[in-house]
């Protein structure tokens, strides 16, 4: 690190082959974007990362593997997710239903609905969603 404070870590999903999956989208460059919930930002009580904030991509082990840099950050309901960011999520997706489906199952799960404290969680139209775009600048 060439910095005196370590980076802040980027944690995509939680530990387990989905994080890992997704470690090795942002690594081949297939994968940049990612959404997250602004109400787990919220429940974390974290604010939302500015334009050029760098952070460590960290994989399911625990280990830097890269050195991210937020290009852009938007906060949009669920309902206007466009295709663009979609496909750039570099999951796979071809449609922003298939897109809203695999993240509707991830928020929905137990692990995400225990991260924001209400067992009963559900999105719809409304959700608002942290739309953010990065480039890897490093990797470790």
């Amino acid at each position: 690190m060439d910095d005196h404070e370590p980076l802040k870590p980027f944690l995509l999903a939680f530990p387990g082959p989905l994080r890992d999956q997704l470690v090795a989208a942002v690594l081949s460059g297939e994968k940049v974007s990612t959404s997250g919930l602004l109400a787990e930002y919220e429940a974390e009580g974290e604010e939302l990362p500015p334009v050029g904030e760098r952070s460590a991509l960290i994989d399911s082990d625990g280990r830097e593997v890269a050195v991210v840099e937020v290009t852009e950050v938007r906060v949009v309901r669920l309902g206007d997710i466009g295709l663009q960011h979609a496909l750039d999520e570099g999951e796979g997706y071809t449609s922003v239903a298939e897109w809203r489906a695999g993240h509707e199952s991830f928020w929905h799960g137990e692990e995400m609905r225990e991260a924001l404290g209400d067992p009963q969680f559900t999105v719809d139209d409304d959700t608002l969603v942290v739309a953010e775009r990065f480039r890897v600048v490093r990797r470790a």
